[in-house]
């Protein structure tokens, strides 16, 4: 006989204590201590940690230039300036998203055009970009989701045709390979979130990287004062940044923001990297172990790239599954993930981040209080969308969930969860006739 489904009154599929399985961040003796080294001698708002944070960041991902910032936030806007985005301008950023990567562009009065999502990799879908890219287009950024590699070939094709920056916000996915390099290190420049939910966590805090000197030096003027240089540099004393037009602003950030990185954050990002490939290497094992045991179940299948493509999921970040409902019988997304729930699998949901193109910030919100929406207040042109716009967009709570975020590759724990989303699917008929 087959054992019903726990939310029928069932056995629950997982029983074992979860131990460490899911524990995050690792915070060891070394972090604690290079944390307290910072506050016994009230470095917090230096730069020196941060500056060694930077240089090891760019050696790892093996580019030129790092820079730390408060927050990942921080670090996508001033990756917009540097690219050149302000008023009236244009950006390009997938709809299904976290706010910040496309949220900064109205505060340099600039709009966002969304573009739609591919349905198997819940990245920026490349045949939705080049229709949407203007006369004020500056820049697309793209977010490798949930740590799943965008199509750059595709992408910077498009962008170098139009001569158009990439910003890649790596907020999901550092450490992951796109056909073996780096995410972070194929477009114009990247910036990433650190934050201590992330894959990567050092408490708080955000970097940039970039192979191309002119936008460090931007972001460094754009809100890192402490770094360019005296408040008299614009009277004759010299500013370290090479550009003329940056250096003579010298001594203050050029829009009034301190983006540096508290140096107890930058500490233990150093501890953290000195670990960090070691770590998702297990996490990797483990994600790839309970879709291994998936493979074949209908309805559901992994958000991974193929194996032996060059493409990996770095920390695999807030990781999803695709959901097929028409192999189960046409039973809801969100059916499916209660029924999961009740085996056991608490963190279990549909869907993912909220369409963006569809809160009102981005269509009625008028920052600047000009009188109409910041979104077309500078003379850009209307690229507001509404309702059936953006498809796929529109459908995240029906085609993904969340699944289990394995820290350690304990393979018989792992094995209760797979078995959970087994035994639902097994029993898609007899729920959805109950539904």
């Amino acid at each position: 006989m087959v054992e019903p489904l726990a939310l029928l009154g069932g056995s629950k599929s997982v029983t074992r204590d979860p131990g460490d399985l899911f524990r995050w961040p690792i915070v060891t003796a070394e972090d604690e201590e290079a944390v307290l080294e910072v506050l016994r001698r009230g470095a917090m708002s230096g730069v020196d940690v941060t500056k060694q944070f930077e240089e090891e960041m760019a050696r790892w991902h093996e580019v030129p230039y790092a820079l730390g910032c408060c927050n990942g936030t921080a670090a996508l806007l001033a990756a917009m300036w540097a690219c050149g985005v302000g008023a009236g301008d244009e950006v390009i950023c997938p709809s299904v998203t976290y706010w910040a990567s496309a949220l900064p562009a109205l505060s340099l009065g600039a709009a966002v055009n969304f573009a739609d999502i591919d349905s198997e990799t819940l990245c920026v879908d490349p045949d939705d970009l080049e229709h949407r890219i203007g006369v004020r287009t500056r820049a697309i950024v793209v977010v490798h989701y949930c740590g799943y590699p965008c199509d750059m070939d595709r992408i910077l094709a498009i962008a170098r045709k139009h001569g158009v920056k990439v910003i890649e916000d790596v907020s999901h996915a550092q450490g992951g390979l796109y056909k073996g390099r780096k995410c972070g290190t194929l477009g114009d420049i990247a910036a990433m979130s650190l934050m201590a939910g992330k894959s990567f966590p050092i408490g708080e805090g955000g970097m940039i990287l970039t192979r191309d000197n002119t936008l460090w030096e931007r972001c460094v003027a754009f809100g890192h004062y402490e770094r360019t240089g005296t408040t008299t540099a614009w009277a004759g004393s010299t500013s370290p940044l090479s550009d003329p037009e940056l250096a003579q602003y010298a001594g203050v950030p050029l829009f009034g923001v301190k983006h540096r990185m508290n140096q107890t954050c930058s500490a233990m990002g150093r501890v953290q990297l000195r670990h960090y490939e070691e770590r998702i290497a297990e996490i990797q094992r483990g994600m790839n172990r309970f879709w291994d045991l998936l493979e074949g179940v209908p309805g559901i299948c992994a958000h991974r790239p193929l194996a032996g493509s060059g493409c990996t999921m770095g920390g695999w970040y807030a990781p999803k599954g695709l959901y097929r409902a028409e192999e189960l019988g046409g039973l809801s997304c969100e059916r499916f993930c209660e029924a999961v729930r009740a085996e056991g699998a608490e963190m279990v949901r549909s869907g993912a981040n909220f369409p963006l193109h569809l809160h009102p910030v981005f269509h009625t919100a008028d920052l600047f209080r000009m009188g109409k929406p910041t979104m077309v207040a500078f003379g850009q042109r209307d690229v507001r969308q509404g309702p059936g716009t953006l498809p796929v967009a529109e459908r995240i709570n029906e085609i993904c969930f969340t699944v289990p975020w394995f820290k350690k590759d304990e393979p018989e724990k792992i094995a209760e969860y797979a078995s959970a989303f087994r035994k639902v699917a097994e029993h898609a008929d007899r729920l959805k006739a109950l539904s």
